[in-house]
């Protein structure tokens, strides 16, 4: 409201001081003989207007607007009381030009009717006091009466019209504030609407995956268990106890075939997760990793002359499905070592660190490589979302990972700096670690 009126002073103090020196005109058909007093009168009301309006742009009359609009509009007020004065006093016309400005604070700055009742009952003070001053006081009474009673009606009348105007302003602004809010609403809703289609999708995506993960398990699991019969035997066999080589590769195939049961029981875990039970065995960290890199040998190799550095901190035992675990090790470094194949880095490194804290194990697999742009960060645990071309990956991984991880208990997140890092953090369970003991109440 403090705006609207200050913007309404403003122009209201241009207008008035336009009008007061276009009055000349009046001056000239009326008192031709007075045209030069009344002509310093009209300049030094215009030059006091616009002197209030200059005030306006400063920081104290935007403080004070409704004070110093009611002392400029006094000027044309006291400039019209004095050519009353000096002319005709009751009998001169120029009571019109005070109705005139009593209507303008009405319309032109309505701040309040008290505002200009109170302009108005001055108005007729001075319109009084210029009548009854004059030498030989009020020659005609009826004229007095007369104009006197047609500007107390301008003010009742101007009175009224800023009651209900302001009024009618103030419910504008109401409305207006009301349609704001309820735009904000409306996009909150907008956004909780889109929150829940895109929850849907996702529904939509895990019993598709749900579905998938049915028929692998029924197709897959037969001549994955026929390969893990034979690899059993062959180990059994006298030439793979003889061959340190052929018993380590058979044990790495026979662990290939183990991470393909447990990538499409993890397919189905995922599709339909609940709050069961965390696993609950325990292994080693340090040698989940020496098996995570094994099985992932392929991919590192593709990297080029890749470093790969450890930096763990003694043989810590975690509580989880470890063969779980070294399945998001496995796609971790074979994400990095693709990132850093795909980018052509020239000294490509991934770099595995874990250190125990507040009975966490909180690990993080960080690569030197291109990055991962801002816009990907946000869907990168996603189903089906991958940046890979058409054909090589299904965007399945690391949403896998997220969920292995939280049936740990744990967080998987990402932080990448495009051109320079990236970094995967996530926590496991310390076996040693005590279980947080609740106060009894």
């Amino acid at each position: 409201m403090r705006g609207h009126h200050l913007t309404s002073s403003r122009a209201c103090a241009v207008t008035v001081a336009a009008l007061i020196l276009a009055g000349a005109v009046l001056d000239y058909a009326l008192y031709p003989q007075l045209m030069t007093k009344f002509a310093i009168a009209r300049v030094l009301a215009a030059a006091g207007v616009l002197a209030g309006l200059a005030l306006l742009y400063t920081r104290f009359g935007c403080r004070h607007v409704h004070a110093i609009t009611f002392v400029w509009l006094t000027f044309p007020q006291l400039m019209i009381a004095w050519m009353i004065h000096v002319s005709q006093g009751e009998a001169s016309l120029f009571y019109a030009g005070i109705i005139l400005t009593i209507f303008a604070v009405g319309t032109l700055f309505p701040v309040g009717y008290l505002y200009t009742l109170a302009f108005g009952l001055l108005t007729l003070l001075l319109y009084w006091l210029a009548c009854v001053t004059r030498p030989g006081g009020i020659a005609a009474p009826s004229q007095l009466l007369f104009h006197g009673t047609i500007v107390a009606f301008a003010v009742v009348g101007s009175t009224v019209y800023t009651y209900f105007n302001e009024q009618g302003r103030r419910l504008l602004f109401a409305l207006k504030d009301e349609l704001a809010r309820k735009n904000g609403e409306l996009e909150r809703s907008n956004r909780h609407l889109a929150a829940i289609k895109g929850q849907l999708v996702q529904q939509e995506k895990m019993a598709a995956l749900g579905t998938l993960s049915a028929g692998l398990l029924h197709e897959v699991n037969n001549p994955v268990n026929y390969c893990m019969l034979a690899l059993d035997l062959a180990l059994e066999d006298p030439a793979a106890r003889a061959s340190d080589h052929l018993a380590e590769c058979l044990t790495d195939a026979r662990q290939g075939m183990a991470r393909v049961q447990a990538i499409v029981s993890d397919l189905k875990t995922f599709a339909y997760r609940g709050d069961g039970a965390a696993p609950d065995g325990r292994f080693g960290f340090a040698a989940a990793v020496d098996t995570a890199v094994r099985l992932a040998r392929h991919e590192l190799r593709a990297a080029g002359d890749l470093a790969l550095r450890r930096d763990l901190a003694g043989e810590l035992a975690v509580r989880g499905d470890e063969a779980a675990i070294v399945g998001v090790l496995i796609n971790l470094l074979g994400n990095a070592a693709h990132a850093l194949q795909a980018g052509a880095v020239a000294a490509p490194e991934i770099v595995i660190a874990a250190t125990p804290a507040n009975g966490r194990l909180h690990v993080t697999v960080s690569d030197n490589g291109p990055g991962i742009a801002p816009e990907h960060l946000g869907r990168l645990f996603e189903p089906f979302f991958t940046t890979r071309a058409v054909g090589q990956g299904l965007g399945l991984g690391l949403s896998i990972c997220y969920s292995v991880v939280q049936r740990h208990g744990g967080q998987l997140s990402a932080e990448s700096v495009p051109g320079v890092w990236t970094r995967f953090r996530f926590d496991l369970p310390l076996a040693d670690a005590q279980p947080p003991v609740q106060a009894a109440i």
